[in-house]
């Protein structure tokens, strides 16, 4: 089991997210997705909800990826557009933009050589993760598989920074995380209704890779089957804190719900959606996609 050797210099990551994003968007690479978004507050959370003001440049692109890929499995990470590219991570990992962003530079930390999506995050993807987080306090995320919301087979871990928008500078569900209770070195939160667990983190490659399997245990998830594959979940992680969240669904009704979500940040596509998630409430919604205590 390797880290990889970093490349990196994490002092220069953040001058270069911005430099690359400036040039991306002027040379159309980069489809920045507009959006508009309110809080809708519900068990001491006030969750940001987004709603999507226009997807006809996704739309329009989606279908073009789909046309030159000739219904082969198209991958747009092997190769990746170079217009997108950040940075070296290291031998095994890069940094690119996610080219149909919602939040402000929105990064994707991937492998070079391709490892499914599904499959256990390993050393090397934690190292990688801890080079990015040096140079960005950022929320990474990761879906694994498509019921935890991944929309890539290509193994990618996700980086957004930690102010979702200017009027708030942290997390939404930062302010749950105080009440943890703790066992030992694992914690549930109590104002979460659903199936999940809390683990304080070192800035350590090895060290989160034995968090990782500490919390993939304690929700009863294994260690995966011969191919690494496990039932799936969703995982974020800070400089401080890892919490991961068994999934049994991706959607509530229409609404899709990605890792994004149990960090309190929600996205819908229209008014009928927004309208449906005020009438049942975000976390209940998060409730209904997730694994329910008892299950």
């Amino acid at each position: 089991m390797s880290e990889g050797q970093i490349i990196l210099q994490p002092d220069t990551l953040w001058e270069r997210v911005k430099k690359q994003t400036n040039y991306a968007l002027n040379c159309g690479a980069l489809l920045s997705i507009p959006t508009e978004f309110e809080f809708i507050e519900q068990n001491g959370v006030k969750f940001l909800v987004r709603i999507l003001s226009n997807l006809d440049r996704k739309n329009k692109a989606k279908k073009k990826q789909q046309k030159q890929s000739a219904g082969k499995d198209f991958n747009p990470f092997l190769p990746y557009e170079q217009d997108l590219f950040v940075a070296d991570i290291s031998d095994t990992h890069v940094c690119i933009l996610n080219k149909f962003n919602v939040v402000d530079y929105h990064l994707l930390i991937i492998t070079r050589d391709f490892e499914e999506q599904e499959s256990l995050l390993t050393l090397a993807d934690f190292a990688a993760m801890w080079a990015c987080l040096a140079g960005i306090d950022g929320l990474v995320f990761y879906n694994s598989g498509k019921i935890a919301g991944a929309s890539q087979r290509h193994k990618h871990l996700q980086l957004v920074p930690i102010t979702f928008t200017a009027s708030e500078p942290q997390i939404p569900i930062a302010s749950l995380l105080a009440s943890a209770k703790f066992q030992d070195s694992i914690a549930t939160i109590p104002g979460l209704p659903f199936v999940h667990a809390f683990a304080k983190l070192q800035p350590e490659a090895k060290a989160t890779l034995e968090t990782y399997y500490k919390l993939l245990r304690a929700v009863g998830l294994g260690v995966g089957d011969d191919n690494g594959k496990i039932d799936a979940y969703n995982l974020l992680v800070t400089r401080e804190w890892m919490l991961i969240v068994p999934r049994s669904q991706e959607h509530f009704q229409s609404i899709s719900v990605n890792s994004l979500g149990f960090a309190g940040a929600l996205l819908v596509k229209n008014d009928s959606e927004m309208q449906l998630l005020k009438q049942h409430g975000p976390m209940t919604i998060l409730k209904e996609v997730a694994m329910t205590v008892n299950s």
